[in-house]
């Protein structure tokens, strides 16, 4: 199964709608940890903060480096940035947009 697949199921749908349904940093906040292991939460984080560095140009090496993620999530994280579906250019994009 896909993402798509799976997105298309409606417990995942219900969560799509729980997440936009939070309106500031502090619900999202307490609706991650209640949601996800810390654990969890860190790797989430780390993938956004690769997918970052490799936007800005850093190397897969340095990348690697800088947060401690694998090469194995570096080259995923990359595939997907450089991908279809477009999420993480989404929210970089809209990152970079509130910073300014």
């Amino acid at each position: 199964m896909n993402g798509q697949e799976l997105l298309a199921r409606q417990s995942a749908r219900k969560l799509l709608d729980a997440l936009c349904a939070l309106r500031t940093p502090e619900e999202s906040a307490a609706f991650l940890v209640d949601l996800c292991t810390t654990r969890e939460i860190e790797d989430l984080a780390q993938r956004l903060e690769v997918a970052s560095l490799l936007d800005g140009g850093t190397s897969y090496v340095q990348v690697s480096k800088l947060t401690g993620a694998s090469s194995t999530t570096v080259s995923r994280v990359s595939k997907c940035l450089n991908g279809p579906e477009g999420g993480y250019r989404l929210v970089l994009d809209r990152l970079r947009q509130e910073e300014h």
